[in-house]
Parts: structure tokens; C-alpha cells; sequence
């Protein structure tokens, strides 16, 4: 019993100290403004953004439509994120989105859809 006690301790700590750990050397964090408007905008950004190289994560906050990149610096930049959200169809921060892609977003996803 002691043992179990002991090692249920021992993994909370650890799992805590984890949390408090800062980002990895080579890591940052980037927010964009984008133009998604619904929770379908948001997987297709969330997916977009996961094939691309050095992206860590990638969360869009629909309600302030702030998306928030940890991404490592050795594969990638900020310019290439952006310029990643645009292709996929969005506006990022004042640049505008791919044509193309945008056209092909469902109707609900354009930033011109008032219903929402």
C-alpha cells in the first residue's frame, strides 16, 4: 500500500513539474487575426496547420477568431504561417485570403455569411 501511495505521488509530481516546464529552446508563439467565423472554419484551420512543418499546435478561438501558433523557428515563420492560413482560405491579421481557397470554403465560412 505504501508503494502505491509512493508512486501516485511521485507521477503527480512529476506531471506537475511538467506543466511549470517554459517552451522548448527554438519554440515561439505567434497569434493571427483571421476571418473564421464557425467551429467548421476552426477544424480547417486546426488541420491546415498541423501538416504544416514546425507547426507544435495550432488553436483557434472562434468567438475572437484569434488563432494562437507555437511553432519551432528552425523549420518555420511566422510570414509562412500566415501565408498558410491564407491558402487554406482565411484572412490572416490585414492580408487577405487566397481567392481560390476562399471561393471553395462552404457558404457558412465565408466572412460575407451574416448568419452565424
Amino acid at each position: 500500500m505504501k508503494f502505491l501511495l509512493a508512486t501516485v505521488l511521485t507521477l503527480c509530481s512529476l506531471s506537475h513539474a511538467s506543466a511549470q516546464t517554459p517552451p522548448a529552446k527554438g519554440t515561439e508563439t505567434v497569434k493571427f487575426k483571421t476571418s473564421a467565423v464557425c467551429d467548421m472554419c476552426k477544424a480547417r484551420i486546426e488541420k491546415s496547420l498541423a501538416y504544416e512543418k514546425g507547426v507544435q499546435s495550432a488553436t483557434l478561438d472562434v468567438a475572437s477568431q484569434m488563432l494562437t501558433v507555437s511553432y519551432r523557428t528552425e523549420k518555420t515563420t511566422p510570414a509562412a504561417l500566415r501565408a498558410a492560413v491564407q491558402k487554406t482560405g482565411y484572412d490572416a491579421d490585414d492580408q487577405t485570403a487566397d481567392a481560390k481557397s476562399y471561393n471553395r470554403l462552404p457558404d457558412c465560412c465565408k466572412k460575407t455569411n451574416g448568419v452565424h
